[in-house]
């Protein structure tokens, strides 16, 4: 495993592990409290994984007893104040003239990532901590994982646009129990309610989320991977399934005059391990961008 040397991370670890791309949230004396600047070098690293053909993947975890226990409250009764809180908030744009919440920067980052997102839960995962986790494509938790939305008991509504995320993944029912209630709940409620998809031994939780990575890594083709991401995600909101036909049929139009289809085929036929070699970049054009970025908003750097 080596280590990217730029650009410089304080919050954060960027490693290389086969072709994985491994981030972890850094912070271990305060359970890897979000912070302006891990939410801007979380940005930053997505940004390298994406630029980079070969990632194939990325993993999501934390370093020490905690995946992330939230907003880092060191600056007390000021720390969601837009007045302490306004000037990193406006390096990444505004909403409505308003500099937009971190944890929505950061959400909607990994949402736009080109390749598939696979997060390893290794203990507390609250407010922030949880809601950064929902648009990674895959949940993985260890047994000693927590997770709380704890907003309401703190005076706030949910970010990270997890009003959007949440009820998706887990249905509404389940999703306002949480949020109302502010509770903190366990692995194996979270297994429950579909907010991961697995639990296992905390000792065996990374070592199984990068065999997910490679498996999508040695299987598959990155193109068609990053364009069906775009698919599932961006078709949840569609309004009926003629509009994903219609996405489908003509992606499947070109791809299929493709070399990663030929060479899908042939490896198949010769029962061997097949060489996909199209671009992630030269097919995005075949699916519409997602998520889309509104009029309203001015977006910066990291935004697709």
């Amino acid at each position: 495993m080596t280590a990217t040397d730029t650009p410089p991370r304080t919050q954060i670890r960027y490693e290389i592990t086969g072709a994985t791309a491994l981030i972890t949230l850094d912070r271990p004396d305060r359970l890897n409290a979000f912070t302006a600047t891990m939410a801007a070098e979380l940005v930053a690293a997505f940004d390298t994984a994406d630029a980079d053909d070969a990632v194939r993947a990325v993993v999501l975890t934390g370093a020490g007893r905690g995946f992330c226990a939230g907003a880092d409250l060191e600056r007390g009764t000021d720390t969601f104040s837009g007045d302490s809180a306004g000037a990193p908030r406006a390096d990444h744009g505004t909403v409505d003239g308003v500099a937009r919440d971190l944890g929505g920067v950061v959400a909607l980052r990994i949402a736009a990532s080109r390749k598939p997102v696979i997060t390893a839960v290794n203990g507390a995962a609250v407010g922030v901590g949880a809601t950064m986790t929902l648009p990674s494509d895959v949940r993985i938790a260890g047994e000693a994982a927590r997770f709380g939305f704890v907003f309401a008991r703190r005076g706030l509504v949910p970010e990270a646009a997890s009003t959007w995320f949440l009820p998706r993944i887990v249905g509404i029912s389940r999703a306002m129990e949480w949020v109302s209630t502010g509770r903190v709940f366990d692995a194996g409620e979270a297994l429950a309610g579909g907010l991961v998809s697995q639990v296992v031994p905390t000792g065996e939780l990374l070592d199984t989320a990068l065999s997910l990575a490679a498996e999508i890594a040695g299987n598959t083709s990155p193109a068609s991977v990053a364009l069906s991401r775009k698919l599932l995600w961006g078709m949840l909101g569609a309004a009926d399934p003629w509009e994903a036909h219609r996405l489908e049929t003509l992606a499947i139009d070109e791809l299929g005059r493709g070399g990663d289809v030929a060479e899908g085929v042939s490896a198949f036929l010769e029962k061997r391990p097949a060489a996909f070699g199209d671009r992630i970049a030269d097919r995005l054009h075949l699916v519409p961008d997602w998520p889309a970025v509104p009029e309203s908003a001015t977006a910066a750097r990291g935004d697709r």
